[in-house]
């Protein structure tokens, strides 16, 4: 993930042996994640940017002309493929692009893993000066109001943030809210059993499911 407390040699530690032997597993959560919601939201057409990348799992798999990932931690170089160009850049320093460059930045499970808010403030501002006039915004997370005291089960968990301070925080960026959803996808994939992708599958398509386990946000904004 993308963050100036941990170098980058500890977030490679840290995630390794967090996803110790998860991988594939969520490699093949997110093409299922990607193939039946996200991609609706994303052109084949698009310039997209993969906020926190991690282990590439969406940036490898989206179907779009342009692809970068920004993240610190040294994995991400080793795992993207050769279409994605990988940034490896303190997100709340000014970004290494043009303005009106992008047309969707998204980030899943990283916001958390920031400083403060006013870190936050920085990224978004920057994700703001990059994004086209009707770019878009998708970001995920863990749902501080029900995650609870699991959120700091993890070390780099540093942000608590609801789907309402990260719409609050995307208006004062300049951002439209165009979708604001508290409780989406369960809170985590770093613990528990490997559900058959079935299950993502059906989950994803009933939206009655999400009010009882979904822990994590999902707000999406547009540039105007």
């Amino acid at each position: 993930m993308n963050t100036s407390i941990h170098s980058g040699e500890e977030l490679q530690s840290i995630y390794k042996t967090r996803f110790d032997g998860r991988f594939e597993y969520r490699k093949k959560v997110w093409s299922v994640l990607i193939r039946d919601y996200f991609r609706q939201f994303v052109n084949k057409h698009d310039t997209v940017l993969d906020l926190g990348a991690g282990y590439c799992e969406f940036i490898n798999q989206i179907d779009c002309s342009k692809k970068y990932a920004m993240d610190l931690n040294p994995e991400t170089v080793l795992q993207a493929d050769k279409s994605v160009k990988v940034i490896s850049h303190d997100c709340s320093e000014k970004w290494p692009l043009e303005d009106n460059s992008l047309d969707v930045v998204f980030t899943s499970n990283f916001f958390e893993h920031l400083s403060d808010k006013n870190a936050l403030a920085s990224t978004l501002k920057e994700a703001t000066r990059c994004l086209k006039s009707g770019g878009r915004i998708i970001a995920m997370g863990p749902n501080i109001k029900y995650a609870g005291g699991a959120y700091w089960d993890y070390i780099d968990h540093h942000l608590p943030l609801t789907e309402l301070s990260l719409s609050e925080a995307f208006s004062q960026s300049g951002l439209r809210v165009d979708k604001c959803i508290d409780k989406f996808l369960p809170f985590t994939m770093a613990s528990g059993p490997h559900y058959p992708t079935f299950f993502v599958y059906m989950y994803l398509k009933l939206p009655f499911a999400w009010r009882i386990f979904g822990k994590q946000f999902l707000v999406i904004g547009g540039k105007t």
